[in-house]
């Protein structure tokens, strides 16, 4: 039986629908990751496993027991905010402690729980501090360790770095991850950053207009994209329209241009017009080494991006990134060279529509 379930969820308010028939099974321990734009029902989900917001229908269960209707302070669910939301009144320690003695819990089981997690989260020595008194990722610290101290079912965790700057984060991310890991608890994380989820995640279900449009692993997701609205949110992605020449072999036509795809397309027919994708690492000179595709290319531009050079190179009328790893001791081509690149039949993936 799945640890989390959230079964034909919706979320109405008024006439407009934040979030439409969602359904997800999260195991124990897993860590899911929400990704999607702003608005698409991200946080919504969220506050509805934690309370805040109730379904218009559906229904949410934690160990098979239903807490649809039950009021946040009724669940055991942890809930980490974007904004800290720490009492400035409070000493780091009371911060920590404050939920447990919510619950009324003796005052020596509290001192040694928020020592525990002051240990966690490695301010063994802020405990007297107050919030105003340490940085942005010290407070969001203070934050996990407060909702991880009543030991959670479910942690829930919305956007907790976005007011971060970008070192801090990605070291913040993996600290999260590592202390998750350590404790085996149960973690959904809410956030619009590709990376974050990507480096993070157990499973990703990437969202669009209250729905879900593709849940999978992050391998699964950034390498095999479902829809054309993933492949393109889902890391840099060259899309191009073709023409289906033969279903069964996978065969397309663009700009004149055959190539081939390991995809059957046998819900297709000869003259469809299909989108299809190339991930920008997936193409290669094929000087190097020649693949499936050989495309006859022009080079259109080079941009330096340090550990990878982008190439755009111009296959028919169409044009294509190739990324391609930064090596001094490699001439790179020039503007306006005529060349060829290559690719894998499994690297052309054909989008639903």
């Amino acid at each position: 039986m799945a640890h989390l379930t959230l079964s034909n969820v919706s979320k109405h308010f008024g006439d407009f629908t934040a979030v439409r028939d969602f359904n997800l099974e999260v195991e124990r321990g897993e860590f899911i990751s929400f990704l999607g734009p702003s608005g698409c029902g991200k946080t919504t989900t969220l506050r509805m496993i934690a309370g805040f917001e109730l379904p218009s229908s559906g229904y949410v269960s934690i160990d098979g027991v239903d807490i649809t209707n039950k009021a946040p302070s009724q669940r055991n669910v942890g809930m980490v905010f974007q904004s800290y939301a720490l009492f400035p009144n409070m000493s780091v320690a009371q911060n920590i402690g404050f939920g447990l003695r919510i619950r009324k819990e003796p005052e020596d089981a509290v001192k040694k729980r928020v020592d525990e997690m002051l240990g966690l989260i490695h301010l063994e020595k802020k405990g007297n501090s107050y919030p105003y008194q340490l940085s942005g990722g010290q407070q969001q610290r203070v934050a996990l360790a407060r909702a991880l101290a009543i030991r959670p079912q479910v942690l829930l965790l919305d956007e907790p770095l976005s007011a971060l700057d970008a070192k801090i984060r990605v070291s913040l991310r993996a600290e999260i991850r590592a202390i998750q890991r350590e404790l085996g608890i149960t973690a959904i994380y809410v956030t619009h950053d590709q990376e974050e989820a990507l480096s993070i995640s157990d499973r990703i279900v990437v969202m669009r207009e209250g729905e879900m449009d593709q849940v999978g692993t992050p391998f699964e997701v950034y390498n095999f994209p479902q829809t054309a609205f993933v492949a393109n949110f889902v890391g840099t992605l060259n899309t191009a329209s073709a023409e289906v020449l033969d279903p069964e072999k996978g065969i397309l036509k663009m700009d004149g241009v055959q190539l081939v795809s390991a995809e059957n397309l046998k819900n297709r027919k000869k003259g469809d017009a299909v989108k299809f994708s190339v991930r920008p690492e997936r193409f290669s000179f094929a000087s190097e080494i020649k693949k499936d595709n050989v495309l006859d290319c022009t080079i259109e531009n080079i941009t330096f991006l340090g550990a990878v050079v982008r190439i755009q190179v111009k296959i028919g009328d169409t044009k294509f990134n190739m990324d391609t790893f930064n090596n001094p001791f490699l001439e790179l081509p020039k503007i306006g060279d005529k060349d060829q690149v290559t690719c894998s039949k499994e690297a052309v993936l054909v989008l639903s529509d």
